[in-house]
């Protein structure tokens, strides 16, 4: 199949009420179920997220009202592109607040 051929598609949205945050990490929504190509993380509640990709350790940070954008095949040409696995859990800490927090994940096939 030429790279062209490719078609995107969503993930179903992942979120999580900022209202439930304990300060532990929680699971944001379920598993990867493919081999993710873009995943957008969207702070839209009024505190400072921190982001696992293993539920233990501290990834990234973002702030209220912030996203991050994680692009894995724009530049990747013919070469295979970069990818998060699938069966990847994404866990999210902070204070309780208002407001959720979203990610979004496409894949190609």
């Amino acid at each position: 199949m030429a790279a062209s051929d490719l078609k995107f598609f969503p993930e179903t949205l992942r979120s999580i009420d900022s209202a439930t945050f304990t300060g532990s990490y929680q699971a944001c929504g379920v598993v990867t179920s493919h081999q993710v190509r873009l995943t957008r993380f969207l702070n839209a509640s009024n505190v400072t997220v921190t982001i696992s990709w293993d539920g233990t350790n501290d990834h990234e940070v973002l702030p209220a009202g912030t996203f991050l954008l994680l692009d894995l095949s724009t530049n990747s040409g013919t070469a295979k592109p970069a990818i998060i696995a699938s069966n990847t859990q994404f866990s999210v800490k902070g204070s309780a607040g208002t407001g959720n927090f979203y990610i979004s994940t496409y894949y190609t096939r």
